[in-house]
């Protein structure tokens, strides 16, 4: 996950400040120096560390900071402050105009995600009970508006094409159907290049000028680091971008483009890229990405990622049949479905303050979900029904059913029972019975 090195190094950092019981002017500048190179090192841009940096130390060498009680504390008080103000301070939502519809032109470079973030934003939107509508401008790439009528598929959300028609009159005749149809958003998926050239600004500019979209969207890779804000910066100074979306967050980059994108250009990011699937993308939330940051978690997107993978009705049944003690490899086999919806479990586990740091160098197999699905499923109704009834006969035909052995068997009726213990409890898990369980992924 990006920042991973980023976080690593500030945490080595702040740990040292920890160890001193009261703090000296020397003390700060040297954290800081720490914090400037692991900025550095995480690929932000010299200039956005350098300030970051100078801001802080001029608030940390303060009276109040100084005579603290806990004077480290407000130090990494004051860092996820200035982290958050770096990052635009608060969440900035996507325009919407009181005359529908909205338009969103979306640009960028070739390759840098514009025409799945397009189809990834629309289905966010209509999830929201907003009627998108995706417009295929960009008629040079091979199968790009191919691609852009698959994605639209998966997402549920109607394609208008032309064709190989000139771009601006695509833009032109899609903006009156989407009015005409009652689409209340209107995406614009244009063409992008290997490299920024006069060509492809001017054919934005006549875009523009023909839609008049209340908002312009860059979409930039993550793992370009200081490339991405240079592109940024040509595209906001020719174009006038908005807004930025971030794609490949969930990468192993090193995230500066994340915290220097916004600092240089004055822009706010909007969503961020989070993975390959369409429902991969998150609403940017400065606070949010600063506290993961400094390994502090993030309950608030983890609620959220539950509330949009986790099926209600279903969830309150789980809740009854756990209160009745009543909790099966039905049970079992429907609580993996629904976490697998929310993403990588490492992830998922990382943003549970406190967590974050334990799990960091445990290694969770991800395909042990796949393992335990295929013995369930290999299991008769009756089985998972009443896993009691699971003698020795039977494991070695629900073994060889899933082509795995019968250790495999042994081991997953383990698990059940380590996870209905700790239904049984239902309460909110120790450090103790979240590593257990951790321990049950390797």
């Amino acid at each position: 996950m990006a920042f991973e090195g980023l976080s690593d190094r500030l945490e080595a950092a702040f740990k040292r400040l920890r160890s001193k019981g009261s703090l000296t002017e020397k003390d700060v500048r040297d954290a800081m120096r720490e914090v400037r190179m692991a900025l550095l090192e995480a690929d932000v841009n010299f200039k956005v560390a350098r300030d970051f940096t100078s801001r802080v130390t001029e608030r940390a060498i303060g009276a109040q900071v100084m005579e603290s009680l806990t004077p480290a504390q407000m130090v990494i008080k004051i860092v996820n402050e200035e982290l958050i103000e770096l990052m635009g301070g608060t969440r900035t939502k996507l325009a919407q105009s009181q005359r529908p519809p909205t338009v969103v032109m979306m640009c960028g470079l070739q390759g840098s995600g514009k025409t799945t973030h397009s189809a990834k934003i629309a289905l966010y939107l209509k999830n929201q009970g907003h009627r998108p509508l995706l417009a295929a401008c960009d008629i040079y790439r091979p199968a790009a508006i191919q691609q852009l009528q698959v994605v639209g598929g998966k997402a549920g959300v109607p394609v208008f094409e032309m064709g190989q028609e000139n771009p601006v009159k695509i833009a032109e005749e899609a903006l009156k159907y989407a009015r005409d149809q009652g689409h209340d958003y209107l995406f614009l998926d244009t063409a992008g290049r290997l490299h920024i050239d006069e060509a492809l600004m001017q054919e934005l500019k006549n875009i523009k000028s023909v839609a008049r979209p209340h908002e312009i969207l860059l979409v930039v890779d993550a793992m370009t680091g200081q490339d991405a804000v240079n592109v940024a910066e040509t595209f906001n100074e020719t174009l006038g971008i908005d807004g930025l979306v971030l794609t490949k967050l969930d990468s192993d980059t090193r995230g500066g483009a994340a915290l220097s994108a916004r600092a240089v250009t004055g822009k706010p990011i909007k969503f961020v890229g989070t993975g390959e699937k369409l429902g991969d993308l998150d609403v940017f939330h400065p606070e949010r990405m600063a506290s993961r940051i400094l390994g502090m978690g993030d309950m608030l997107s983890l609620i959220e990622k539950a509330e949009t993978a986790l099926d209600e009705k279903k969830t309150l049944e789980l809740e009854e049949r756990m209160l009745k003690n009543k909790f099966d490899f039905n049970d079992m086999l429907e609580q993996f479905r629904q976490l697998r919806k929310m993403g990588s479990m490492k992830d998922v586990l990382g943003m549970i303050p406190g967590l974050g740091k334990q799990i960091k160098d445990t290694e969770i197999d991800e395909r042990q979900f796949d393992k335990m699905q295929a013995l369930i499923l290999s299991m008769t109704p009756l089985e998972r029904a009443r896993p009691d009834l699971i003698n020795p006969s039977r494991k070695r035909r629900i073994a060889a059913g899933a082509g795995q052995q019968v250790e495999d068997v042994n081991r997953l009726l383990s698990q059940y029972k380590q996870m209905q213990k700790m239904m049984k409890q239902f309460g909110r898990p120790g450090k103790g019975q979240m590593r257990g369980l951790m321990q049950s992924f390797r």
